[in-house]
């Protein structure tokens, strides 16, 4: 079994939530999730609303429940979470895992982790789960908070260790119900180390203690400091496929460049190189080409076929299909692969949807793809708008499968409701890059964001898809990873296509992934159990999305097998930790 370790950086409470919610019920493997929360106070399912001496809004904070064990406790920039998303042994042999024994595991992993880091001595306090300094001392200081659950022989949420956080963010509340007692940090315990350094720590310890005989597939978003060229990822060196790799970097702005640079990226193929054969679109007006773009203008609709400068617009168009963007073609984010406008939005066309679903009339469309630009400007991201499209083309043309290729809504769970409402036939949201490449590539979204919107789809029983551009930096193995995420959110349909760089001010192509190479990303993400892949140099994210939906619906009853399958590979995995964990204890 893989574990897969991810610093996410910081990431807001309720993304955390439904991510690691997300992968509990869908993923196979172990998980731990690293990072920082925004100003946050939680309360566990015991905890006593008193505790919270002020209001949470007025010192900057939100104040969340959750399902966790545990009085309430403080999450804030300079902590360290994280959460572990394990199958456990059974207890004494059987199915039901000891909790108590695992909290006692994290204490002791965060103890060692201490010692590591120059802070010895760290110990327990019976009946007061959590780590302290001075334990048996005068003056006990917590440094470290658990708090967990566990369900159907998984563990949810974990622990948070105070690396250097605003301790006087605790003193609004009584941390733990615990009112003697004071809390602490490793800084204030003086010593100075990074929150890269405690990282690396945390998954050295864990490595060794829950994949001892595994794979560790540790993935990271980039960290916010400059790096040195050991930390340079090994793009293609096939010089055919590489190119010219001149100072491509330097028609880009200052800060595009900077993000790149701060991901590992120095480098890239010239625009003016001849792309290979296999990446060039063919541009053909034939008499249905025409026709579609006919419609479009005379409905004054947008495209993203058009917006975006897609390769495939003359074989999509010539089929009659196209991809509808609503909300307006003006982006209020800056991605720096994208060629959208992003000058300032104007307002909403009240009469948008009803054109949308004129349009598919007139094409006499069976299956609808649309998307929209970003609209951070609006209180519901443009959620609303979404919906409206979804139910004005069901009411034109009913029987019309609707595909929605939606932004995130910053990842406000009342928006996104209102487009789950609606009930899209498959909802699509873009990672669009691997973890390492997220703050170049869109550094307005968030990869646990992205993640989670896709967990909160699955979770409303929707058919969920998402897409990646290759060639802009990653390696396979980062892609893979990524993939690995995909799956364990259960996405069910994935895209993968190479990134076409639109002009010099976007981000340079770094490698030409060839064919042979897309079809062995398609045969690799088939086999991680997605129901389908496109994978080809010119894919994109709605390229043959009714093809992609028809072998995803009829791929149901098989889909259910391979579920079935996969719980009894868990049960099995399950008993094989039982055996090693009674094993290792006896020897």
């Amino acid at each position: 079994m893989t574990l897969r370790v991810r610093w996410l950086g910081k990431v807001a409470h309720r993304d955390a939530d439904a991510l690691m919610h997300g992968i509990a019920a869908h993923g196979s493997d172990d998980h731990l999730l690293l990072l920082e929360h925004p100003h946050t106070y939680t309360l566990g399912v015991r905890a006593d609303p008193a505790h919270v001496l002020v209001d949470a809004e007025s010192v900057g904070a939100t104040l969340v429940r959750t399902d966790r064990g545990g009085d309430v406790t403080y999450h804030g920039p300079g902590q360290l979470v994280g959460y572990p998303i394990l199958w456990l042994p059974g207890k004494g042999g059987g199915d039901m895992p000891d909790t108590v024994a695992y909290v006692g595991t994290l204490e002791r992993l965060l103890i060692d982790v201490l010692a590591d880091l120059g802070l010895p001595g760290a110990g327990i306090i019976e009946h007061f789960p959590g780590v302290w300094i001075d334990p048996i001392g005068p003056r006990p200081r917590k440094i470290a908070q658990i708090g967990v659950r566990i369900t159907r022989g998984r563990s949810l949420h974990g622990f948070a260790l105070n690396v250097d956080p605003d301790l006087g963010m605790f003193s609004h509340i009584v941390p733990c119900g615990i009112t003697d007692k004071g809390v602490t940090s490793i800084a204030a315990e003086g010593v100075t180390v990074s929150m890269h350094q405690v990282v690396d720590a945390v998954v050295a310890r864990v490595s060794q203690l829950w994949a001892p005989d595994g794979t560790v597939d540790r993935a990271d978003v980039v960290w916010r400091h400059e790096s040195d060229d050991s930390d340079l990822a090994p793009f293609s060196r096939d010089a055919e496929l590489r190119g010219s790799l001149t100072d491509s970097l330097s028609s880009l702005s200052e800060p595009r460049r900077a993000r790149l640079t701060e991901a590992g990226v120095h480098e890239g193929i010239d625009i003016s190189d001849r792309k290979p054969s296999w990446a060039k679109g063919k541009l053909e007006f034939t008499p249905e080409f025409m026709r579609t773009r006919k419609t479009m203008r005379s409905l004054k609709l947008t495209t993203v076929c058009e917006e975006a400068g897609c390769p495939n617009i003359s074989e999509c168009w010539t089929e009659g299909t196209a991809t509808f963007m609503i909300n307006g073609d003006r982006c209020t984010r800056a991605c720096g692969f994208c060629l959208v406008d992003t000058r300032k939005p104007l307002p909403l066309d009240p009469g948008e949807p009803e054109r949308v679903a004129e349009a598919v009339a007139e094409m006499r469309l069976g299956y609808a793809v649309v998307t929209c630009v970003a609209r951070d400007d609006l209180a519901d991201g443009g959620a609303g708008a979404f919906a409206e499209t979804i139910r004005a083309i069901r009411r034109r043309k009913p029987g019309t499968k609707v595909e929605t290729l939606i932004s995130d809504c910053k990842g406000d769970p009342d928006s996104l409701g209102v487009v789950f409402a609606a009930r899209p036939d498959v909802l699509n949201h873009n990672v669009e890059t691997v973890p390492r490449l997220q703050r170049a590539v869109r550094p307005s979204a968030s990869y646990a964001r992205s993640l989670a919107v896709l967990a909160r789809a699955k979770a409303a029983g929707l058919i969920t898809k998402s897409s990646l551009m290759v060639g802009i930096g990653e390696t396979d193995d980062e892609l893979f990873s990524t993939l690995a995420d995909l799956r364990a959110v259960e996405v069910d349909i994935v895209t993968i296509g190479q990134y076409l760089r639109p002009t010099e001010h976007h981000l340079p192509v770094t490698r030409w992934v060839t064919p042979a190479e897309f079809e062995d990303y398609r045969e690799r993400a088939m086999a991680m159990g997605f129901g389908h892949v496109e994978s080809t140099p010119l894919t994109r994210s709605s390229h043959h999305a009714q093809a992609a939906y028809r072998a995803i619906s009829t791929g149901r009853v098989a889909q259910r097998l391979a579920t079935q399958r996969l719980a009894t590979q868990r049960l099995a995995t399950q008993r094989l930790a039982t055996q090693r964990l009674a094993e290792r204890t006896s020897s």
